[in-house]
């Protein structure tokens, strides 16, 4: 378990933040980046449509600050021009990575061809990845599933074509297209394509805990793991990871830090967009952070039903200094993951793009987000 290297770019500590839509912008990524531990940042997953067709959504989504080096765009469609132009754009904007997505499940993304769509047609893929390889200098990189479903399992046939045309780090979500983001990740999968390539290897599926990550991590030899709902819910785990890795205790913040890290990310949010997007924003995260503290799900209730940044910043408040001075908030309880009321998925465009995010605060239920 040591850093390891994409051509000549370093991923110390082999840890890696994986893409999110609606979650991974920006301001979430430079959020996670200062707690520390992270080797490497990858973008929210963009639309190549949208990027060669100037939509100022879409080019935004490729903003980046230095801090977040070695930084990575992930990019996704289904046609082969249009893909070579949006890896060319991200080359552009100084992208030090270039990763093709492979496995978003959505609908959506599916019909038009991409996303994990591209596991029906290994030969599109193949065209995709050619073009981009002779359009870009810098790595290529690909992140992807199991197979389309559970009757056409295809990762290693697909992830060894990868390499023969230039890929230089392979992602594997251990969950095929059909499973959605349902069932535990299939790690012995992930060890077959580790077993299969000479290029790097990375695993992500369900780590949530250091001991979990740990263990799937020896058992499939990966050179990398991906992090994606696990930092949501603790904001410190690369850098308990990178304590572990390190022959130390993992880092264990008390309640202050938790209440600044929150305040945090509210005022980044704050700087960079809307007000009611901003709201949408902190409730979406309160949603995973609160899991595992006294009297979470009552507070994720007091934020759902905020609609203002005073009574935001004041809920906060109340319930932090309520846990530092009573060790204990509302009922008490502390409920267990399953019982927790928020879903993140990786890529589901239709649930967690900005727009809808806007929408469903404004139409007070946020609660659902």
């Amino acid at each position: 378990m040591k850093p390891f290297k994409i051509r000549d770019i370093v991923i110390d500590p082999p840890l890696i933040l994986s893409p999110m839509a609606g979650v991974t912008d920006y301001t979430f990524r430079r959020l996670i980046k200062r707690r520390g531990g992270v080797g490497l940042v990858v973008s929210e997953f963009i639309s190549v449509e949208g990027l060669t067709r100037h939509n100022p959504k879409s080019k935004r989504q490729m903003r980046f600050d230095e801090e977040e080096r070695p930084y990575a765009v992930q990019i996704f469609g289904g046609k082969v021009d249009r893909m070579a132009m949006g890896a060319e754009m991200a080359q552009e904007v100084g992208a030090d990575i270039l990763d093709v997505n492979c496995g978003c499940p959505a609908p959506k993304v599916v019909k038009n061809g991409g996303g994990s769509g591209l596991l029906r047609d290994p030969a599109l893929l193949e065209s995709i990845l050619k073009e981009i390889k002779k359009t870009i200098t810098i790595p290529l990189t690909l992140k992807l599933r199991t197979g389309y479903s559970d009757a056409s399992i295809n990762v290693v046939d697909v992830v060894k074509m990868a390499e023969q045309c230039g890929v230089e780090h392979i992602q594997v979500h251990g969950r095929t297209r059909e499973q959605g983001y349902k069932g535990l990740a299939n790690w012995d999968l992930i060890k077959q394509v580790k077993d299969a390539v000479s290029i790097p290897v990375s695993g992500n599926g369900d780590i949530t805990t250091i001991e979990y990550g740990m263990t799937k991590w020896r058992e499939s030899g990966v050179n990398g793991i991906l992090i994606g709902r696990g930092a949501m819910q603790n904001p410190w785990i690369f850098r308990q990871f990178a304590d572990v890795l390190a022959g130390n205790q993992p880092y264990v913040p008390d309640v202050s830090e938790k209440k600044h890290v929150l305040l945090e990310f509210f005022s980044m949010c704050r700087e960079e967009m809307a007000e009611i997007v901003a709201l949408g924003k902190m409730k979406q995260l309160a949603g995973q952070f609160t899991k595992g503290l006294v009297g979470g799900a009552q507070f994720r209730q007091t934020l759902y039903h905020s609609h203002s940044a005073e009574e935001i910043l004041d809920n906060i408040s109340i319930y932090f200094e309520t846990l530092e001075t009573r060790d204990t908030f509302g009922d008490g309880v502390i409920e267990a993951d399953e019982d927790a009321d928020v879903e993140i998925t990786s890529c589901d465009v239709e649930t967690h793009t900005t727009e809808n995010l806007t929408q469903r605060v404004s139409a007070g239920v946020a609660g659902q987000i």
